[in-house]
């Protein structure tokens, strides 16, 4: 199981590559394989905040629907347009092409809270 040790990790198993002031955030490895074939992405593409741990959108598979929560507070700069026509990519690359929204984060404190990649191992088991 892939598990970047340059990115934070919820417990809800989102992801947030901090850089900066600016967050990009998504789900992990460990995540996308629990879920399945990923099939739609639904986030508003209005939305212009996000708060630390309040659902943001949702990631609908072929076996199940689950909310993606914020790992923290920001204002969103971007959301991945490309997954309405290639949801597919949260499977291959939920690292990568696979990303959700970016923000620029709001209370860097906030990220205190969040595992680190050994953490994150822990948590799921590896």
């Amino acid at each position: 199981m892939n598990i970047p040790a340059n990115l934070k990790y919820t417990k809800d198993h989102e992801w947030i590559l901090v850089e900066g002031n600016t967050g990009t955030i998504g789900v992990t490895e460990y995540a996308q394989s629990e879920l399945g074939d990923i099939v739609f992405i639904d986030i508003d593409p209005g939305l212009e905040e996000i708060t630390l741990e309040e659902k943001f959108g949702a990631i609908e598979a072929v076996k199940t629907v689950s909310d993606l929560y914020a790992p923290c507070t920001g204002k969103i700069t971007a959301i991945n347009g490309e997954l309405n026509n290639s949801p597919e990519s949260v499977n291959s690359d939920p690292y990568g092409l696979g990303w959700m929204v970016k923000i620029e984060i709001a209370n860097p404190a906030e990220l205190d809270n969040l595992l680190d990649s050994t953490a994150y191992a822990q948590l799921i088991g590896q």
